[in-house]
């Protein structure tokens, strides 16, 4: 089906209930917003052909929602930009994706417009608002399931992003996995958008709307944690995506859990085990954890609210079970699977993967080989069927013959009372291939650091020394840049 049918089933369900809201403030009912996002098929339709790529670039607004819709009613692609990114590099993207305009909020349209030569329209303009006032498109019956819906764009820590080809079918099969697995939401529930919708947060705006759960944007278009809260307490039901810097900082409020939050949905960077404690003594059993990536959009595997219950340290710092509809697995350098406990590089295949990565064949054959998805993470399967994951294929430190995977040294780092944040990265060095190097955000002495690692792992895995710092380098998802502070390591 075409995902606009999300949309178009709720709306006959739903018609006169509130569907967008900014803050507290009703926007659209569900029959608005499928007028509007018709309207705008309509307009998009008279001057561009099926399958063209319109991009969506803007901080957190209602009009991300009908474009969204909007596109898939046109039978063209979304393609979402990072809001946070340079107008160079948004216009990178835009020539790779060969889009044929860009809708963008104010502020990033007056910087965009320059940069590039695809046609750049404020959600705010006189123009936007023409293309409310044509007649609506008849709804897609026709759509092919495998046909391009949605163009992600890598968040690039790694190099040049690359679009990942994720289809209807693919998108549905997200989110028929995440109400089977992670959340049962009703017409008397809400999705709060406090993660960017450019990725996560937009990307669960689908099985929210399958079920007729209001979409609720902060007024502030971000994250602040004290407005987050105070939106659920307003809002019935409420779910969200959160980052765990997120989570961490909702937890640095000292406020209790709101009676209206009913799920916060963690992932997109590793939940330390100490974090996730606090969090759930701060907040209790609200939570869900995912993993996975743009490729297999927030599908891989995961821990539901029970796997929380009771659990001991390594459930907690485990990445849970496979998803439904998802086999994963953990091979070798050969694609053998591994044994129990032994770490190697997790793979997935089901509908949710990608078809690959537009426009490049060579990523594509790389990663999408024999019928599996080529993560790039490492991990390994315990004998209750959990995942742990590691690191990155490339975080992992050799030095001296010796593998060293970060999250381990950074699991017992950010256990310090003193330590803050703390990210490990491997620095090249003439005798070891690689040593170990730590950055920290917090007020502590390397000595201290030192006891407090040699007391709970093994000597080698030391850092070899400490880099304090006032902040690590992040990506709008909350993402540590581990490439940036490599690349600061290099240039001394």
């Amino acid at each position: 089906m075409n995902l606009f049918g999300v949309l178009d089933q709720t709306a006959a369900r739903h018609g006169d209930r509130g569907a967008v809201f900014v803050g507290t403030r009703q926007v659209h009912t569900w029959s608005e917003l499928r007028d509007r996002a018709l309207r705008l098929a309509a307009s998009l339709r008279s001057d561009l052909p099926s399958g063209s790529r319109i991009a969506v670039a803007s901080e957190n607004r209602p009009e991300i929602v009908e474009l969204m819709f909007a596109a898939w009613a046109a039978e063209c692609v979304v393609v979402p930009i990072n809001f946070k990114l340079h107008a160079l590099e948004m216009a990178e993207i835009l020539d790779d994706a060969g889009a044929s305009i860009v809708f963008a909020s104010p502020k990033i349209a007056a910087s965009l417009a320059p940069a590039t030569g695809v046609t750049v329209e404020a959600v705010d303009a006189a123009a936007y608002r023409g293309r409310l006032a044509v007649e609506p498109l008849a709804p897609p019956r026709h759509t092919d399931p495998a046909e391009l819906a949605w163009l992600f764009y890598t968040s690039g820590t790694t190099g040049r992003s690359k679009g990942a080809m994720l289809s209807h079918r693919n998108l549905m099969a997200m989110t028929v996995s995440h109400l089977a697995d992670f959340d049962d939401p009703d017409a008397d529930c809400s999705l709060v958008h406090g993660a960017p919708m450019s990725h996560g947060s937009g990307l669960y705006i689908a099985p929210y709307v399958l079920r007729g759960a209001r979409q609720v944007v902060p007024e502030s278009a971000a994250f602040e944690a004290d407005e987050f809260l105070d939106l659920c307490e307003q809002h019935p039901g409420c779910s969200s995506f959160l980052a765990p810097t997120m989570v961490a900082r909702l937890v640095a409020t000292g406020r209790s859990c709101p009676a209206n939050l009913r799920t916060i949905v963690y992932g997109g960077g590793p939940m330390y085990v100490d974090g996730l404690k606090k969090a759930m003594a701060a907040f209790g059993q609200v939570f869900v954890q995912l993993y996975g990536q743009g490729e297999a959009p927030m599908t891989i595997t995961g821990l539901r609210r029970a796997d929380h219950l009771d659990a001991d340290d390594a459930a907690l710092g485990s990445v849970g079970y496979a998803r439904s509809g998802v086999d994963v697995a953990v091979v070798d350098d050969d694609g053998s699977p591994t044994e129990l406990g032994v770490i190697g590089e997790i793979v997935c295949r089901g509908d949710v993967v990608m078809s690959g990565y537009w426009n490049n064949p060579d990523a594509t054959a790389a990663t999408l080989r024999g019928g599996w998805l080529r993560t790039g993470d490492m991990g390994s399967f315990d004998e209750h069927g959990r995942l742990t994951l590691r690191d990155r294929s490339k975080d992992v430190v050799i030095s001296g013959g010796s593998n060293i995977y970060p999250r381990e040294v950074e699991e017992v780092l950010i256990t310090h009372p003193d330590v803050a944040e703390a990210c490990v990265v491997g620095a090249p060095d003439e005798e070891w291939g690689e040593v170990v190097v730590a950055f920290i955000v917090g007020d502590v002495e390397a000595a201290d650091l030192d006891e407090h690692l040699l007391a709970r792992i093994a000597r080698f895995k030391r850092p070899k020394r400490y880099e304090f710092v006032d902040e690590l380098p992040k990506n709008s998802y909350g993402k540590i840049l581990k490439r940036a502070l490599r690349e600061q390591l290099a240039g001394r």
